[in-house]
C-alpha cells in the first residue's frame, strides 16, 4: 500500500514589511494635523507615499511573504486621503489670504475658533 498521508513542507516564515507601521502612523498623522495645522501635513503625507512606494516593490515581489501588508495598503490610502485633504486646506488658506488679506484671513481663523 502506498502512503496516504503527503507531506507537506514547512512555509517559510513570514517577515515584516519594512516601514509599514511608519507608513501608517505618519499617514495618520497627516490626517490629523489637516485639522489642527491646515496643510503642513502635506509633509508626512509625502513621507509616507514615499516610503510605502519602497515597500510596493518588495511585496509585488513576494505578495505572500510579509506579515503586515495590510498596515502597508491602510497606510497608504491614509496617506493619499490626507494628502489630499491637506492640499485642500492649504488652497482654502491661500485663496483666503488672496481675497481678503492677512487681517481677513486671522479674522475669519479667529472666528471659526471661537464660534463653534
Amino acid at each position: 500500500m502506498e502512503n496516504q498521508f503527503q507531506t507537506q513542507e514547512a512555509a517559510p516564515p513570514l517577515q515584516k514589511l519594512p516601514n509599514a507601521t511608519l507608513t501608517l502612523i505618519l499617514g495618520i498623522l497627516s490626517v490629523i494635523s489637516c485639522c489642527c495645522c491646515g496643510g503642513l501635513g502635506i509633509v508626512p503625507a509625502v513621507i509616507a507615499l514615499i516610503l510605502s512606494a519602497k515597500s510596493n516593490k518588495l511585496l509585488k515581489e513576494n505578495p505572500n511573504g510579509y506579515s503586515d501588508a495590510g498596515n502597508h495598503k491602510a497606510g497608504r490610502i491614509i496617506a493619499i486621503i490626507g494628502l489630499v485633504f491637506n492640499v485642500l486646506s492649504f488652497l482654502y488658506n491661500l485663496f483666503t489670504i488672496i481675497v481678503h488679506g492677512w487681517v481677513g484671513w486671522l479674522e475669519a481663523m479667529n472666528n471659526s475658533i471661537y464660534n463653534i
